[in-house]
């Protein structure tokens, strides 16, 4: 009987042990990818967040470069991060796979977020960037808030085709969250009509016979590239006199949070235009 109590009570104990604990908060967070350090700077607590990816202050692809500027910058190195010593790291998927695999093996947490391919991406991953920081409160007020601006921002006019057409002829077709802020602004996507899923390159000359009503391209990169004197071709240049033209930061279009809103505005000012030309020309001259 005696043996039986102590079996019990050690097997008591032993489960008392086991049983989870309530989870605090991570109190020492880093970031090394551009779109993670996004989230983590609209979700954190003061305090919380210990660095950022240097891609965070690159004005031509963060759309939170002065945010950015008040944590120390990190170039995702594992010694690096681990002498930092935090007890969470945000990565992408696309994060170097040496770096996030080392980091775990020393320990540390490490919670990798997916490219974001739509809109309803955006809400899952600040609900999951907030869970990880115990901010769950902040990321339903900035869900709210984003699905009130997306819908503000909406673009009711028939479908207008445009083309994004960046260095080295690269563009996004269908399933991507580009093609979703063309669709939302009124546009259609001249890569997804001609079959591209995903990103890919299209040659000029398939640019060209698409005969698309808008061009749109990113802001130019301080200094001449070889990657962007496709950009100042005569052909394209010819294109882009005929049909509108619009540049929008990279910023706008690369990550999965509510920078997103940028690039929406911007196209969703140029669809608008883009209407009103077409009404001038219909109207004809009194």
């Amino acid at each position: 009987m005696r043996a039986s109590r102590r079996l019990a009570l050690l097997l008591a104990a032993t489960l008392a042990a086991a049983a989870p604990a309530v989870a605090e908060a991570p109190r020492r967070v880093v970031s090394i990818n551009l779109c993670t350090d996004q989230l983590a700077m609209m979700l954190a607590a003061p305090g919380q967040l210990l660095s950022v990816s240097h891609l965070a202050t690159e004005p031509q692809i963060s759309a939170m470069v002065e945010e950015a500027r008040a944590y120390p910058a990190n170039r995702g190195q594992a010694e690096e991060v681990f002498l930092m010593r935090p007890d969470l790291v945000l990565a992408g998927t696309f994060t170097a796979r040496q770096t996030v695999d080392l980091l775990r093996r020393l320990g540390i947490e490490v919670i990798e977020l997916p490219p974001a391919n739509a809109f309803a991406d955006i809400p899952d991953q600040l609900r999951t960037v907030g869970r990880a920081l115990g901010r769950e409160a902040r990321a339903e007020e900035l869900v709210a808030e984003f699905e009130a601006d997306l819908a503000r921002l909406r673009v009711d006019l028939p479908p207008a085709r445009a083309a994004l057409y960046y260095p080295r002829g690269y563009t996004t077709g269908s399933g991507t969250l580009a093609d979703a802020i063309l669709r939302h602004t009124g546009f259609s996507n001249v890569a997804a009509e001609l079959g591209l899923d995903g990103g890919g390159d299209l040659p000029l000359e398939r640019l060209v016979m698409a005969q698309p009503q808008m061009i749109v391209t990113s802001s130019p990169y301080p200094g001449a590239s070889r990657a962007e004197e496709l950009l100042d071709h005569p052909a394209l240049q010819a294109v882009r006199e005929e049909a509108g033209s619009v540049e929008v930061s990279d910023g706008g279009w690369i990550c999965g949070t509510p920078a997103v809103l940028q690039a929406l505005e911007v196209m969703g000012a140029a669809r608008r235009s883009l209407a009103e030309v077409r009404l001038t020309e219909l109207d004809g001259p009194r």
